[in-house]
């Protein structure tokens, strides 16, 4: 989902250059999704888009709305690169935005929060090139 405000501009939630808005509820949890004109399954692998996910619970099923913030960036559904906790909804977008600039200038070190990197290799090396890391 691509968000505009009322006068047809973006909402107060836009992400920096190279990442859009996926998902945002209002004073709830926001997506932001790197590059989904690149991440079409046809040059990178769809299901590894990265992400930065701004949310008040765990993805854990189960567990509920706290009253801290979460932003976490993940470069699978299921590989966590980084994650900081919140007081607020703003301070945690703040955060997502300071690590999605961050991530688009490649100064962030995705391959460290994998375990093997088999079978990934040429998905981080085309990842490099796009982050300008090669």
């Amino acid at each position: 989902m691509w968000l505009a405000d009322e006068r047809g501009g973006v909402s107060d939630d836009t992400p920096p250059g190279g990442w859009a808005t996926w998902n945002e509820e209002p004073d709830g949890p926001v997506v932001f999704a790197y590059r989904p004109d690149v991440f079409d399954a046809e040059r990178f692998p769809a299901a590894c888009l990265p992400t930065v996910h701004v949310s008040n619970a765990s993805r854990r099923p189960g567990v509920r709305a706290s009253g801290r913030w979460y932003a976490a960036l993940r470069v699978e559904p299921e590989v966590r690169v980084e994650r900081s906790t919140h007081d607020s909804r703003a301070a945690a977008l703040a955060a997502a935005r300071d690590l999605a600039r961050a991530f688009d200038a490649g100064e962030v070190d995705y391959r460290g929060a994998y375990q093997v990197l088999r079978g990934r290799q040429a998905y981080l090396d085309r990842l490099d090139d796009l982050t300008g890391r090669s």
